[in-house]
């Protein structure tokens, strides 16, 4: 039996890290989100007065980027599949890629959409855009606006490979941690 493959994803500021970090304190495997580090390291070749919204136009090449991006999180799935883990928390998954290349109008070819069929989660979990939580930080450019129109995109970037989107409910991040803990009978 593989183990399970459990995504949290959503637009920015929505409480993914927070959940995924009260997971690990409950002793649960889970995957950082992959394109804090690379948005950092993009932005150090950039001239901070040229900053906007698009973490993505931080980098020389933003296809480079994305397939750095795509190629993190393929081998966090691979990796999930080596462990001896009943199951694994993903701190957004490959599809999160194209839903961003979509809203920032970027084409993209098979490469995407073909991870996105082949790497497959067992159950998606979708935080909806929070405006009493979001802000901006250092790596988070979005207004809360954008975060919204991310979160349409995820939502349809999802349904379109064949995910059934289970929202989870705002409420404290204990609270939240257990909605997705209980609708997976853990």
């Amino acid at each position: 039996m593989s183990a399970k493959k459990i995504v949290i994803t959503g637009g920015p500021g929505t409480g993914k890290t927070s959940i995924i970090n009260t997971l690990k304190e409950k002793g649960f495997f889970c995957f950082d989100e992959v394109i804090r580090s690379l948005t950092l390291e993009a932005k150090k070749s950039v001239d901070e007065a040229s900053q906007v919204s698009n973490p993505i136009a931080f980098a020389n090449n933003p296809l480079d980027f994305n397939m750095k991006l795509l190629n993190g999180r393929i081998a966090q799935f691979k990796l999930a599949e080596s462990q001896k883990k009943q199951l694994s928390f993903f701190d957004r998954g490959i599809p999160d890629v194209l839903a961003y290349m979509d809203f920032f109008n970027q084409e993209y070819d098979s490469i995407f959409t073909n991870a996105c069929k082949q790497h497959i989660y067992t159950t998606l979990f979708l935080l909806p855009p929070w405006k009493n939580i979001y802000k901006r930080d250092n790596e988070r450019f979005e207004t809360f606006e954008e975060a919204e129109k991310i979160h349409e995109h995820l939502v349809s970037t999802y349904k379109e490979f064949g995910y059934n989107v289970l929202e989870v409910p705002f409420g404290t991040i204990e609270k939240r941690t257990n909605f997705i803990l209980e609708t997976l009978n853990m």
